[in-house]
């Protein structure tokens, strides 16, 4: 004869709760707004930049100016970015403005073909606004750092 099962309910795991308390809701709370305003803060800043180096009408305003020709597309052109501000550093507060002329967009484009210049190029303005001297390809920070500070002395 087979043996009946009883079956018996067996006790539910007892779940804890955490109660969250005001203070902890309103301090993630703080956090998040903080981090959020600060993303803030970071993208207007960013943007300023970005549209200040993509001012080409900055090119004559009495500072010599150094102007990429730029593709966003191109890694050579990205490269040659990242050596150009290296170089760049040591010429903080001498009054030098750099600018990038993307070449995607309808003004970049209209500036490279006043000077039929091709990506991967830097042109280098007086305060005037006088195309003074081009440097095409990649070029390291050492070489470009003497490259400006001979157009400094000069422009």
């Amino acid at each position: 004869m087979p043996k009946s099962r009883k079956r018996t309910k067996s006790a539910a795991p007892e779940t804890t709760r955490t109660a969250l308390s005001r203070r902890s809701v309103l301090g993630g709370g703080a956090a998040a707004s903080a981090a959020v305003l600060g993303a803030g803060v970071w993208g207007i800043s960013s943007f300023r930049t970005y549209a200040a180096e993509h001012d080409l009408t900055r090119v004559g305003n009495g500072d010599p100016a150094i102007v990429q020709i730029h593709d966003p597309q191109c890694p050579t052109c990205t490269a040659l970015q990242k050596q150009t501000r290296r170089a760049l550093r040591d010429f903080d507060d001498c009054g030098m403005t750099y600018l990038v002329a993307d070449i995607n967009t309808p003004e970049g484009a209209a500036f490279a073909r006043r000077y039929n210049a091709p990506h991967v190029t830097l042109l280098l303005f007086d305060g005037a606004g006088e195309l003074q001297r081009k440097v095409q390809g990649l070029q390291q920070a050492a070489t470009l750092a003497e490259v400006f500070a001979a157009h400094k002395a000069t422009a």
